[in-house]
């Protein structure tokens, strides 16, 4: 169980091991939009976005649905933003202790 549990978190950091996908989980915090409004607030290219969709809809980060000719996104769950919002304060928690070091040296 516990490698099986193991697996799945790689499987989700291997997901969102890249910038763009991380910003189009950040953009889906909000709820759900289609394609083109995503490709359009990220400013991404349409082939690029699309192999970046299928990432994250292969490790099951996201889900999509078609109405007419529009594919809409939206996180499969949500949680997944608080993971997220957990690094982006791990990140300033780490960026302090090294301005603090910083600070130390030029004392001397």
């Amino acid at each position: 169980m516990k490698q099986d549990l193991r697996r799945f978190k790689a499987e989700i950091f291997q997901a969102l091991a890249h910038p763009t996908r991380i910003a189009i989980v950040e953009a889906l915090r909000g709820g759900e939009m289609s394609a083109g409004q995503l490709i359009g607030q990220l400013g991404l290219e349409q082939a690029n976005a699309s192999q970046h969709f299928a990432v994250l809809r292969t490790k099951q980060v996201i889900i999509n649905r078609k109405e007419g000719n529009q594919v809409f996104y939206s996180l499969r769950d949500p949680a997944l933003v608080e993971v997220l919002d957990i690094l982006k304060r791990y990140f300033y928690s780490q960026l302090s202790e090294t301005m603090s070091m910083l600070k130390e040296i030029r004392k001397r």
